[in-house]
């Protein structure tokens, strides 16, 4: 069974072989990639056109060093919320967002609403996170942290499968 596109069109293997390469390097030139592919410049240039046009590949960034830059603290942190509605939900959301530190939010299923993780500098800025911003968001009522004492794996590679 073949993968399909966002727009319902199905990866073929050179496809794949593109969205590995950028995965890895996605900064290799248009002619680099062509050559690992096994196409002409052209064709390859036009193909991850279309796999950008489809949604697929959402975009191209620079990775940073936490450490370099300071944020040398990690943290999820569960919220649980007091009161349940899509109002409240959308007030949460709008207000996360809005917040540089938390690198992903995310409503999950269980005993707490939300789960957030966090690059901050200190514990200073965890207690100052938490109690002076996270327990002040929209219907926020209690929370559960996590403080990471190692990072075994962090990556935004996904598997890419013929």
């Amino acid at each position: 069974m073949k993968s399909k596109t966002s727009a319902d069109r199905p990866f073929d293997k050179i496809d794949l072989k593109i969205l590995r390469h950028l995965q890895s390097n996605g900064r290799m030139s248009m002619t680099e990639l062509a050559e690992k592919v096994g196409l002409s410049t052209t064709p390859c240039t036009e193909r991850v056109r279309r796999l950008e046009r489809d949604g697929v590949i959402e975009g191209y960034y620079a990775r940073l060093n936490p450490q370099a830059l300071g944020a040398t603290l990690l943290v999820f942190v569960e919220i649980k919320l007091s009161a349940k509605s899509g109002d409240i939900f959308d007030a949460f959301r709008r207000e996360i967002q809005k917040l540089p530190e938390v690198q992903e939010c995310h409503l999950v299923s269980g005993e707490y609403d939300y789960l957030i993780k966090a690059r901050i500098t200190d514990m200073s800025m965890y207690r100052k996170l938490l109690g002076e911003i996270l327990l002040k968001l929209p219907s926020a009522n209690e929370s559960r942290s996590y403080v990471v004492m190692e990072e075994v794996k962090e990556t935004l590679t996904l598997p890419v499968y013929d």
